[in-house]
């Protein structure tokens, strides 16, 4: 218990030190201040040491680096303290660089400036972008440092700087449907679709988050709360793609005797996420026992693939093989079977004796998931070669969710980075009016900044491997989050706030070396630091035709669209365009309850009525339609498809995604946010073969016509 009187004045203090805010702009513009009593629940939640915070503020002490320096190329210094006698002496500066070589610098006190709080500013040695080993010596003191050197800005692709504007299909992979697959989408579908729309020009193909779920529990089904955002979701392996398949008479029957039942799960409506997953497992796990007979005994070239895996991913894929076997152990009990905050105390340390008995207990099981993971990674690549081969310019578009799930691999085996009793969300907007709770924990800032920001590097890593170009969600996560303590509702959230700078400079650092184009999701608040820094560090703004509008209501322009900016008609969390045109969303959203009474419906409705003539003089004044205003609106048509497509394709913005949804006329959402089981989100599917749709002559001419708008010409020429 905290022996310090905690008045306003002494929690405004903490707050400051250690990014809590103080007040925000809410979505009506009013300025409100964030409760003492919210506050202090999270510096409580980071652990603060309040009396000894108080009594004993931190100091900067002398030749004191941090975990991590984080500068560009044009920014090579440290400001550092040096102590009273500083004045004299020399400093010496050692720089091991990522290709083992050492550069040694000594500079007199005396010449270096000194900046307003009384640091020394510290030229550092000219070295490449990369993660080099920092050493400041001092009168007889030392400090060490990872000195991340970064790119001005992140990769640009020479095909958008050449002048061209790019177009792709944006999917949830899940939803493809195919004569093959089982029951949902996968790598094998994914391929054919590459196949199919590329020589219609498309240049990339977006996906939902392929990050690992929790194969122990299918139900868990949400992209956007994954086990762990470092490894891939397993169930998008095609099975019968696997090499072992080939050579594996009991797997090979198996599947010739199932035959109805893979059928049967084509041809839902929603995936059945349950029986897939008892599908394929069932087969994985034969593969598993052949790759073993027939490579891992006689030490073959695949067998040598597959420990380079291993070796390659370190003790992240050991934890996360070893959580999916404790998972799946342990889910055998309804009171344990949902996560490891449900499992006995000493299994819920990735350190303790008993988890290392289990490991060793159980290490062919926890063989066979990295097997698996290495499956899904080497299928994902096989996917972005393929795009390649096909002539994409960009290839796969990944997205990297925002966090995840509080029972799940990543924060059981890096637990002290993510801070509990706290769910991070987002304030009241005009339509989650009771702001939103999103269930997943936030990382701590200053742990994160103590472990030189390596999650934050491996996370990246991990996504761009196998991605032309990566969708960051909620890319103001990178200066501030909501946090909301448990047991508070969301509109008691504070925001908190994270290194911004040094957090974008690491993104251009990855993406450089990835050949990743990035593209920041910034719908929603977005605080002008962060519009500011995206434009510097050439990150590409999200641009939705729906919010893109000004402030009398008429739609921007297409000319007007940002060059560094991916355009997108609608996306996931939204109706689709034919349930937007006609209302479908607005009903639905009434049958859920969703609307907090009367009045704010009726609101809704009438806004949309408004959006909807605005829309139809953007077409008219775009050359896309003929209308007048004392006309009715048109019903939703493939032609009024057509137009709004070309519309959003004649944009400025140098990447356009087209959802297949559109062009099916399909009316029920992906996801309706803040749902859980009032709806079935990320498991409908779509009610048509893309593959098959691309052969279809409307949806080729729309697409024609789609190449000559990116290209700036007249679309209906």
């Amino acid at each position: 218990m905290s022996m310090t009187r905690l008045t306003p004045e002494v929690i405004q203090t903490l707050s400051t030190r250690y990014g809590l805010g103080d007040e925000f702009r809410d979505f009506r513009g009013v300025t409100r201040r964030f409760s003492d009593e919210a506050r202090l629940a999270i510096l409580n939640a980071m652990k603060v040491d309040i009396d000894h915070d108080v009594i004993h503020p931190s100091s900067a002490a002398p030749l004191r680096l941090p975990a991590a320096i984080v500068c560009t190329q044009d920014e090579l210094f440290v400001d550092l303290f040096l102590g009273s006698v500083a004045s004299h002496g020399v400093i010496n500066i050692t720089v091991l660089t990522e290709a083992q070589t050492t550069m040694e610098t000594a500079l007199p006190v005396s010449k270096l400036p000194m900046q307003d709080d009384g640091r020394y500013r510290i030229p550092l040695p000219e070295v490449p972008p990369g993660y080099h080993q920092l050493q400041i010596a001092f009168n007889k003191q030392q400090s060490h440092s990872v000195l991340a050197v970064t790119p001005r800005h992140c990769y640009q692709s020479p095909v958008i700087a050449s002048g061209h504007r790019l177009w792709g299909f944006s999917l949830q992979l899940y939803t493809l449907r195919s004569s093959s697959n089982w029951g949902m989408g996968d790598f094998a579908d994914l391929i054919a679709v590459i196949k199919a729309a590329a020589p219609h020009g498309c240049a990339l193909i977006g996906l939902n988050p392929l990050h690992s779920l929790r194969p122990a529990d299918p139900s868990q089904v949400s992209p956007y709360s994954p086990s762990s955002r470092d490894f891939i979701n397993v169930l998008y392996i095609a099975v019968t793609d696997v090499p072992e398949y080939a050579h594996c008479n009991e797997a090979q029957w198996w599947v010739a005797n199932h035959q109805k039942q893979l059928a049967a799960l084509r041809d839902t409506t929603h995936v059945e996420y349950a029986q897939v997953a008892q599908c394929k497992f069932t087969v994985l796990s034969m593969l598993y026992g052949e790759f073993c007979k027939t490579h891992l005994a006689h030490n073959t070239a695949r067998a040598a693939a597959f420990q380079q895996f291993i070796r390659q991913q370190g003790e992240s894929l050991r934890l996360k093989a070893l959580y999916d076997t404790l998972d799946q152990y342990f889910s055998k009990n309804p009171e344990t079977n949902w996560g490891w905050r449900s499992w006995p105390a000493e299994f819920q340390n990735p350190g303790s004796e008993q988890v290392q008995a289990f490991a060793a207990e159980h290490a062919r099981q926890v063989e066979y998931f990295m097997y698996l993971q290495w499956l899904a990674a080497t299928q994902l690549q096989a996917a972005q070669q393929a795009a390649v081969d096909a002539g994409m310019q960009l290839g796969l578009y990944g997205d990297v969710a925002v966090g995840v799930d509080a029972n799940g691999s990543e924060v059981w085996a890096h637990r002290d980075v993510y801070v509990s009793n706290i769910s991070v969300g987002a304030p009241p907007d005009p339509l989650a009016l009771k702001g939103q709770d999103w269930g997943i924990p936030p990382q701590h800032p200053l742990v994160l900044q103590k472990q030189a920001y390596a999650p934050f590097i491996r996370m990246l890593r991990a996504n761009m491997r196998a991605a032309g170009a990566l969708r960051l969600d909620h890319v103001m996560s990178l200066c501030r989050l909501w946090w909301v303590p448990h047991g508070m509702p969301a509109t008691e959230g504070v925001y908190v706030h994270y290194p911004l700078e040094d957090l974008i400079k690491l993104v251009a650092l990855e993406s450089v070396r990835n050949q990743c184009v990035v593209i920041g999701e910034d719908l929603g608040v977005v605080p002008d630091v962060v519009r500011r820094i995206l434009t510097q560090f050439q990150v590409y703004r999200y641009k939705v035709t729906f919010f893109e509008k000004l402030h009398d209501g008429q739609f921007i322009p297409p000319q007007d669209y940002p060059r560094n900016a991916l355009a997108a008609v609608t996306t996931h969390d939204l109706p689709s365009l034919k349930a937007w045109w006609n209302n479908d969303d607005i009903r639905l959203s009434e049958s859920l309850h969703h609307y907090p009474d009367q009045e704010t419906q009726q609101r809704v409705q009438q806004e949309r009525d408004a959006d909807r003539h605005q829309l139809m003089h953007a077409l008219v004044r775009a050359g896309l339609w003929h209308w007048q205003p004392h006309e009715s609106l048109p019903a939703y048509s493939h032609a009024l498809m057509r137009a709004i497509y070309l519309y959003a394709a004649m944009s400025n913005a140098a990447l356009l995604v087209v959802q297949p949804e559109d062009l099916l006329y399909m009316i029920d959402p992906v996801n309706v946010p803040g749902t859980f089981a009032e709806y079935r989100n990320w498991s409908r599917k779509l009610t048509g073969d893309l593959c098959e749709l691309l052969k279809q002559p409307d949806t080729r001419e729309v697409l024609q016509a789609l190449n000559k708008a990116r290209r700036g010409a007249n679309p209906n020429s």
